[in-house]
């Protein structure tokens, strides 16, 4: 991890709701992780699912992505897993969040695919706490589209539009926000994580 002001990082989160990082991991490891995940066998995503648990189920008119869950499997992945661990750590340090682990899949968007506007945690209804996004997309500009559009709680009003450019972060409250992923014109990789607590899922 490149050297973070975990207070501010903090501060902001409490402010806003949501924060945008750029360069958040070294440059390397990023990298590493593009590699990685494009060398993935197809045979290993799967189409994403709606809803949790028993009441997941694919429907691919309101997101068609392909996901991996990151495991302990592959150093590159542990290597990631143990940097958002050490977020964690900041984060119950400066705000007492009580968050007890984390979980991420990368997320692979083929052009044309999207996943249309949805809250991560509905409030009393999940463990999610903190949601967060971390795009591994090189050279990536405003026409190659694919933005993530995060929403004001009113679910209409736009709040921040952010491309999924090389190295950024973006975190924000999971009961809190509506966001959605447009489509892009090129292949598009992400990590989407969680930092939960205890509790129902």
């Amino acid at each position: 991890m490149v050297e973070t002001d975990f207070k501010v990082l903090a501060d902001t989160l409490v402010e806003q709701g949501y924060i945008i990082v750029s360069d958040f991991i070294d440059a390397d490891l990023t990298e590493q992780l593009y590699q990685h995940v494009t060398a993935l066998p197809a045979s290993m995503f799967n189409t994403a699912k709606v809803g949790r648990q028993q009441t997941a189920q694919q429907l691919e008119t309101v997101r068609n992505d392909r996901t991996v869950w990151l495991s302990n499997a592959y150093p590159v992945e542990q290597a990631y897993l143990d940097t958002m661990d050490t977020l964690r750590t900041q984060l119950n340090r400066q705000l007492f969040l009580g968050l007890r682990d984390f979980e991420a899949h990368f997320a692979h968007y083929p052009p044309g695919h999207f996943y249309q506007r949805h809250i991560d945690a509905f409030k009393g209804q999940s463990n999610r706490v903190v949601s967060s996004v971390f795009y591994l997309n090189s050279d990536w500009s405003g026409q190659d589209e694919g933005q993530l559009i995060l929403y004001q709680p009113d679910g209409e009003t736009r709040l921040q539009t952010v491309l999924p450019r090389f190295g950024t972060l973006v975190l924000f409250l999971s009961e809190q926000f509506p966001h959605e992923v447009l489509p892009a014109l090129r292949d598009r990789y992400s990590i989407a994580g969680w930092f939960r607590t205890d509790g129902i899922l």
